[in-house]
């Protein structure tokens, strides 16, 4: 009798499967909602520490952002853990003529050096923004003893869709430039670029996908200051051509859901997913801790597999610039 096989390769987990997986090995039978409760908690704490311990192949991404004249900051998506590799490609399409030139990547007190931040030219340096995505509303004042609550800082004037000036109430402890987010915390967000006074000067409006709108001055349009990804370029882009950064960045693992979901992971994470999930569980359920040593030896065994295939297999190369050769710029 010849054997046949299903022919197919689509076995999944959905999380509540995961979950019971998860329960058996660390010794019981998922048995409540709380029981599923603390689990998808436990994976989401988990899928965090993942993202700790290094690269995930499966959450790399290609993306572009075009760069406008006389714009140095730009936000990236607010799950961006951080960037991988970037260039910047003077011609898109098809184009024979299409060039990606090297852009270097420097820290904030390489940056923090640089006399001109605003001189034009090609972006030929990158400082990368590694912030944490959170949005918290702006106040011109902390709490004191004498107060109960601080004073939220609200449009002082009303702007359209048009305008490049923003006024506030106050600008007390807010950056020298960076964003803003007007109304609520899926308001329209703007970036400015210097501070005069109480106005925020030469605002470029409707950053990160949001939709420039008109606002009214008072309590009815508070500040919110979004911490964005993003990355700043030097020397400022200029009109001579279009500039477009290309790089690949390293997202965040998405949330576990509701239990019907499957997991974002590469299938060969399931093991390491099932093991860890177990582990996790025994730490926090007293009959289940006599079995700790056990499930977190089985559980760095089965991440170890996974994490040492999830790797990039190409040859290294390495290529010296002048800069570190003959001190060059």
């Amino acid at each position: 009798m010849s054997n046949t096989t299903t022919g197919t390769v689509s076995f999944d987990l959905d999380f509540t499967e995961l979950a019971e997986e998860a329960w058996e090995r660390a010794g019981r039978e998922l048995r409540s909602g709380y029981d599923l409760r603390t689990a998808r908690r436990s994976m989401n704490l988990m899928t965090i520490e993942w993202q700790n311990r290094g690269i995930n192949m499966w959450t790399i991404q290609q993306q572009s952002i075009t760069f406008v004249q006389g714009l140095n900051t730009y936000p990236l998506p607010i799950d961006t853990i951080d960037l991988m590799d970037h260039v910047i490609r003077t011609s898109q399409g098809q184009s024979y003529n299409q060039a990606d030139l090297n852009i270097t990547r420097i820290s904030m007190p390489t940056y923090a050096t640089i006399p001109n931040k605003l001189a034009p030219g090609r972006p030929i340096q990158v400082l990368v923004q590694r912030n944490s995505g959170e949005t918290s509303q702006l106040y011109s004042n902390p709490i004191t003893p004498a107060q109960t609550q601080p004073t939220p800082v609200y449009l002082a004037t009303s702007i359209g869709t048009t305008d490049t000036t923003i006024v506030l109430t106050s600008t007390v402890d807010m950056a020298a430039q960076g964003y803003i987010q007007l109304g609520s915390q899926s308001g329209e967000i703007v970036f400015y670029s210097y501070i005069s006074g109480n106005t925020l000067m030469n605002c470029f409006r409707a950053q990160n996908n949001t939709t420039a709108q008109s606002y009214t001055a008072g309590s009815g349009t508070p500040i919110f200051i979004p911490q964005i990804p993003a990355i700043t370029v030097w020397p400022t882009p200029d009109g001579s051509t279009t500039y477009t950064f290309v790089y690949w960045r390293m997202r965040r693992v998405q949330d576990t859901g509701s239990g019907v979901q499957t997991q974002d992971m590469n299938y060969r994470f399931l093991p390491a997913a099932a093991a860890g999930l177990a582990y996790h569980i025994a730490t926090k359920t007293p009959e289940l801790m006599p079995r700790i040593e056990m499930l977190k030896g089985q559980y760095d065994e089965q991440f170890n597999l996974a994490a040492g295939e999830d790797r990039e297999k190409a040859a290294i190369r390495f290529v010296p610039r002048q800069m570190f050769i003959g001190g060059g710029v």
